[in-house]
């Protein structure tokens, strides 16, 4: 599966990476954000839009996001799911905007509750939300027309153009993250731009590339467990993931357990405390 990569981005910098769509990359990278999170500003018929804070770690991000507003003011903060190192800085920014919030309608954190909550379909600002859940259950994607004609597709960390995704339960879910994947692969979206990495073009291919990753993956692991042989998932992931770097391994066995509740729902798979079986 090819991924795409980039050249470090310059930090505190707002670049342009469609027309009239501009991204800053929060100075938080690692193996599971890149070289960091994306926050977009974007102009829309309403006014200007944020879009994912970032983490609230660095002062230094939300000061560039408030000077690359131009002393505009921002008419929402649109959040594609509360994960920390998108939703973090959100209150900052709110109270150095005066903005409204914007996010899925049933909260995955406690410590967040949108000011205007959506619903699958709903459209704020000219843009229209997808609930995508999968990766987080109040996850969303938002769909605009560009520019130039070509409609952009906000996949925050659904899908992203470097790497997949994990599916972390209790908040990730595979079953929902498949179905997810197919909504997505259904739409004819032009670019993808992600919540990690560089903008995606020709997205469907890597989506259809991610949903025969996954399937491969569950048949693997369904096999392991036809051998009538139980298993417990860190087992499961040493077997099927031996070749993944070792900061990344946790990740992996969070996904093999998101496969495992999967078959569980499915009726193919059953669990007696730690250790894993096929019915």
């Amino acid at each position: 599966m090819a991924f795409l990569t980039e050249t470090e981005p310059q930090r505190g910098v707002a670049e342009a990476v469609m027309p009239g769509i501009r991204r800053i990359v929060a100075n938080n990278p690692g193996r599971m954000t890149y070289h960091g999170t994306n926050t977009y500003l974007f102009d829309t018929p309403e006014g200007l839009v944020v879009l994912d804070p970032g983490p609230e770690e660095y002062p230094a991000h939300i000061e560039a996001v408030l000077r690359a507003t131009n002393d505009k003011p921002v008419k929402y903060i649109l959040l594609s799911h509360t994960h920390h190192d998108h939703f973090g800085a959100i209150d900052a920014l709110k109270k150095a905007t005066g903005a409204p919030t914007v996010g899925f309608c049933i909260s995955g954190d406690e410590r967040f509750e949108a000011d205007i909550k959506l619903i699958d379909g709903d459209i704020i600002a000219g843009l229209t939300a997808i609930h995508t859940p999968g990766h987080a259950a109040d996850h969303l994607c938002f769909v605009m027309p560009g520019e130039d004609g070509r409609q952009i597709l906000f996949s925050a960390d659904h899908v992203m153009s470097w790497s997949s995704s994990i599916v972390s339960p209790p908040g990730g879910n595979m079953r929902e993250y498949f179905a997810s994947l197919e909504l997505l692969l259904s739409r004819s979206d032009d670019y993808f731009l992600p919540g990690h990495g560089p903008k995606l073009p020709n997205p469907r291919d890597l989506v259809r590339n991610l949903l025969a990753h996954r399937m491969m993956r569950e048949q693997a692991i369904a096999k392991e467990l036809s051998s009538g042989t139980s298993f417990d998932t860190y087992t499961l992931m040493d077997t099927l993931y031996s070749q993944t770097h070792p900061n990344l391994r946790r990740a992996a066995e969070r996904n093999v357990l998101a496969h495992l509740l999967k078959l569980e729902e499915e009726g193919k798979a059953m669990r007696t405390g730690e250790l894993w079986r096929a019915t």
